[in-house]
């Protein structure tokens, strides 16, 4: 006679509680392979310990039960896992905005006072300010102190740059729009706040805006870690090898830019080149910016599909690129 497991038996080899093997056999997803009339005892063949522990792995991530019968079933799992995992990622994005929010929110409790931001910080970062219509939050810099030193940070979603500064006693954050960062570029401006409103002052000039910073992306879990692949390079002549470098025009929801790719072969980081153990395609104007008149920087490279990283060499002040499909 076949062995059969009892519902303990199984609940202990597959990761489900008797009560889920229980809720699981009333919904039809695991039916026991016989069950006691008189008791009502379940029994289960040797062979459902897989599906058991299958069970237990789809559930663990969510996946819907009419997906988890699908699949059961013999449905294709391709489509039924890409759309859970789409589904997965479109939450955890929304998520990470909710809780930058939060962040934002309780950050207002230490109101920015007498900071000082050096023009070079601002100018560092103005390059990446964002302009599309569609997402308001990133159309300035972001002020963020903390731990005695300031990071100004500034997103259009496809590059981040942050630069720092001394911000000794200071904390908190602040958020300035982009038409005071116009107001006060090219000079030292100091900043005080209340938690309601910030007041800007640059020379002569005074500038007094909201001090909000809603929806502005937590920049800091985006800062990269270690990459594979780190390369120094001389400023001035990467630069003249990045604007001479051949390049393939691209068209980004109708914005035409040059695309530039770059490769590593033993340790040379190559321009515009083919070849070599890893290549990244960027946006060359991007690249530029980012690169801005440095003597020395540091690049980090990973992979085709991951960001960019560029850094001063001291590591306070970086950049990130978001990778072009070259093959797209």
């Amino acid at each position: 006679m076949e062995s059969l497991l009892g519902i303990g038996a199984l609940a202990r080899q597959s990761g489900l509680s008797v009560s889920a093997l229980r809720f699981y056999d009333g919904a039809g997803v695991l039916v026991p392979a016989s069950v006691d009339p008189r008791t009502g005892y379940r029994r289960y063949a040797v062979e459902q310990v897989a599906a058991a522990r299958l069970i237990a792995r789809l559930r663990r991530v969510g996946l819907p039960l009419a997906s988890v019968r699908a699949l059961l079933d013999g449905a294709d799992p391709g489509p039924v896992l890409d759309a859970h995992l789409a589904a997965l990622e479109d939450g955890l994005a929304a998520a990470r905005r909710e809780l930058s929010a939060v962040r934002t929110f309780l950050g207002r409790s230490e109101p920015l006072v007498n900071l000082t931001v050096p023009a070079a910080a601002l100018d560092a970062v103005a390059y990446a300010i964002g302009r599309d219509p569609a997402y308001p939050a990133l159309h300035g810099v972001l002020l963020d102190a903390v731990d005695g030193t300031l990071h100004v940070v500034a997103t259009d979603r496809y590059r981040l740059a942050v630069a720092t500064a001394p911000a000794p006693g200071v904390s908190g954050r602040a958020f300035l729009p982009v038409a005071v960062v116009a107001a006060v570029r090219g000079t030292a401006f100091t900043v005080t706040g209340d938690g309601a409103e910030l007041v800007v002052t640059a020379g002569d000039r005074t500038v007094r805006v909201p001090a909000a910073a809603d929806g502005f992306p937590d920049w800091r879990r985006l800062e990269p870690a270690p990459a594979a692949h780190r390369v120094v390079v001389d400023g001035p002549a990467f630069r003249a090898a990045v604007s001479a470098g051949a390049a393939t025009r691209k068209d980004h929801h109708g914005v035409a830019y040059d695309a530039i790719v770059l490769t590593l072969d033993g340790g040379e980081l190559g321009v515009g080149g083919a070849g070599g153990t890893l290549a990244v395609g960027v946006n060359r104007d991007y690249l530029l910016d980012a690169l801005g008149r440095h003597d020395q920087l540091v690049l980090e490279l990973d992979g085709p599909i991951t960001p960019l990283a560029i850094r001063l060499p001291d590591g306070a002040d970086w950049s990130l690129l978001m990778p072009v499909d070259m093959a797209g």
